[in-house]
């Protein structure tokens, strides 16, 4: 199965962070699945790490994700934007949008490893936490 892997929960993974869900680590942890890290992630990840609001930095997301052999980061372009949902904000949109573009060219459902209550909300998506 792929899964689109939210901000915080790569944040949480990389920093053991024991707010990771049970779920949510399964998956993260499962080499047998694709993790896609949606560039928007590494964005946030960047602008919470320069605020000093998370240790991982850019550097280190960066590593995880080249080292793992099953986990890619994915691009913002057309495609995506195609598909944001005027219901979210423009990070979680991005992140779902992802999502979708991925259900349609997998044909599979690909939930999106996330807390958040927004898109969990949206019900556009199934999620993992």
């Amino acid at each position: 199965m792929t899964y689109v892997v939210d901000t915080h929960a790569l944040v949480w993974l990389l920093e053991g962070d024991p707010r990771l869900g049970t779920d949510a680590r399964s998956a993260l942890c499962s080499n047998a699945e694709e993790h896609v890290v949606p560039v928007i992630v590494l964005a946030e990840i960047s602008f919470l790490s320069q605020r000093k609001r998370i240790r991982v930095n850019p550097a280190m997301a960066l590593a995880h994700i080249t080292a793992a052999p099953d986990a890619r980061i994915f691009p913002l372009d057309e495609v995506v934007v195609e598909r944001l949902p005027g219901v979210l904000n423009i990070h979680d949109g991005i992140i779902v949008a992802t999502a979708l573009l991925l259900c349609d060219a997998l044909k599979e459902e690909v939930p999106v490893i996330t807390k958040d209550a927004e898109i969990i909300a949206s019900g556009l998506v199934r999620t993992v936490w």
